[in-house]
């Protein structure tokens, strides 16, 4: 039969816990326990008397109590719990309210409950707390979200935690901080989405940045800002662009699976510059370029910054038929393109590395090319003097 799993968590608290009684922490004096029989009985305050309070707690019974055990000074007739923890000399009962008070405690402790405790000690495996009148411990994965090298930092703080462990048996009580920060996270994720829609821009900081992006705070929820979103111009390296912590503007694009995925954008808010290009450039200019990205069926030419176009790889101007336009360009080289076609509408730009006449731009061919329109068109004041057989038996030489 096989035994039962190992739960890592138990066995983390064992091993802080070890040869520690949590209640002892705040244990009372054990003189006091001598012959206490703490049981609890109701009482009412008679009076009070320079430091000790009165109480009647039925016919013929009376006991005493010091007023240090109250946070204020009670009133005559107020009615509390007590502890009984034997008689004095005078026959009255020794009582505590802070029997009384524990017992109450672990009355409302459970687990999942949400308590508020004070950080009283540290151990090698996490922090000592008090939950009102009970000790707890919090192991060291359970202090925050990330992991806390020095505990010491914590001392004296108080905060909310969520109850993982209640062993009324083993007098114990284990806390989780980093559970209700996770619940608080829930909470302002889900009020954070009842307010977002998309095309809002927001405030955010970037808390982490992937090869495929980074991931900005928007107000409590995280939302995927991809690499192709940052801007307008190429992002090769993201890092060069964002940095952790860095304040941002970002744009809602989507939200996906109820607000589980958000897709944001910082490109939205620059300038387009597809907005303007068509004023500025015509189809058969013929432009500078960087080639930016290199693909089997052609090459992706920079024209300006965040303004690319397709070279076709049947546009290249290679004689013979290539496999791929690696053959014939690499990354980064600068080229003259002629703009074939402009689709504004759909952000798209056709290139060619060909003139009008199908010479590659800038060879031989091509300038002939040129003469003979200039030539033709009587444009060139030295067209007499231009022998157009020997130009169009130069421009058709490749045929």
């Amino acid at each position: 039969m096989s035994s039962a799993p190992k739960d890592p968590l138990n066995d983390e608290i064992e091993a802080s816990l070890a040869g520690i009684n949590l209640q002892e922490l705040n244990a009372q004096d054990p003189k006091e326990s001598r012959g206490a029989s703490h049981d609890l009985k109701s009482g009412t305050i008679e009076g009070i008397s320079g430091t000790d309070v009165f109480v009647e707690l039925g016919p013929r019974q009376q006991g005493v109590i010091a007023l240090s055990e109250f946070d204020e000074p009670p009133s005559p007739g107020e009615t509390f719990q007590f502890s009984m923890h034997g008689m004095d000399k005078d026959g009255l009962w020794r009582l505590s309210r802070r029997q009384a008070r524990i017992v109450a405690a672990w009355g409302d402790l459970y687990e999942g409950a949400q308590v508020k405790a004070t950080v009283t000690g540290q151990n090698s495996g996490g922090l000592e707390l008090s939950v009102g009148p009970i000790s707890a411990f919090m192991p060291a994965s359970h202090v925050d979200l990330a992991r806390i090298e020095d505990l010491s930092v914590f001392l004296g703080q108080s905060f909310v935690c969520e109850v993982i462990e209640c062993d009324t048996t083993k007098k114990r009580v284990v806390l989780s901080r980093k559970k209700a920060m996770i619940a608080d996270r829930a909470e302002a994720r889900e009020e954070t989405m009842r307010g977002i829609d998309s095309g809002q821009v927001l405030p955010g900081k970037v808390v982490r940045i992937e090869s495929f992006g980074a991931f900005v705070d928007i107000g409590g929820v995280e939302g995927l800002l991809h690499v192709s979103q940052i801007s307008r111009k190429r992002v090769e390296d993201i890092n060069e662009v964002l940095k952790v912590g860095q304040d941002v503007r970002v744009m809602v694009l989507e939200l996906k699976d109820g607000g589980k995925k958000i897709g944001l954008g910082m490109k939205q808010l620059e300038e387009n510059p597809w907005d303007t290009f068509a004023h500025r450039y015509q189809i058969d200019q013929v432009v500078p370029g960087k080639v930016v990205r290199l693909m089997d069926f052609g090459a992706f030419v920079e024209i300006e910054d965040g303004v690319e176009g397709l070279l076709h790889i049947s546009q290249i101007g290679a004689k013979s038929r290539l496999r791929n336009a690696g053959e014939v360009l690499s990354i980064d080289e600068e080229i003259s393109v002629r703009i074939q076609d402009i689709d504004v509408g759909s952000e798209r730009i056709s290139l060619t590395r060909l003139d009008s006449r199908g010479a590659l731009i800038g060879s031989e061919d091509s300038v002939a090319s040129e003469d003979i329109d200039r030539a033709l068109g009587g444009k060139d004041e030295n067209a007499g003097k231009t022998n157009l057989g020997n130009l169009f038996a130069k421009a058709m030489k490749k045929d």
